[in-house]
């Protein structure tokens, strides 16, 4: 355990953080996960408002600097793919 005043707070301020980004990429897991699971479906509509979604957090998660520009874009290529492809079918 830290003895000077700032790294005290430097570890609090730590696991504040740590908490947040887990909380925060738990959330995008599943949200990705859902746009994936709603693209091997048939409800176009529905992937298609999953996939916005999955693509919103993606997004956010960069920003926050959660994960880096190039993992989000091929994630959100990868289902775009997808929802076209269940779109052409549909």
């Amino acid at each position: 355990m830290p003895n000077i005043k700032s790294a005290i707070k430097r570890v609090k301020t730590s696991d504040k953080r740590r908490a947040l980004n887990a909380s925060q990429k738990s959330a995008l897991r599943t949200a990705v996960k859902a746009a994936d699971t709603a693209l091997v479906g048939n409800e176009v509509e529905a992937a298609a408002e999953a996939f916005k979604v999955a693509a919103k957090k993606l997004d956010k998660a960069v920003t926050k600097g959660l994960i880096h520009k190039n993992a989000a874009a091929r994630k959100k290529s990868r289902l775009a793919k997808k929802l076209n492809a269940l779109t052409a079918q549909a």
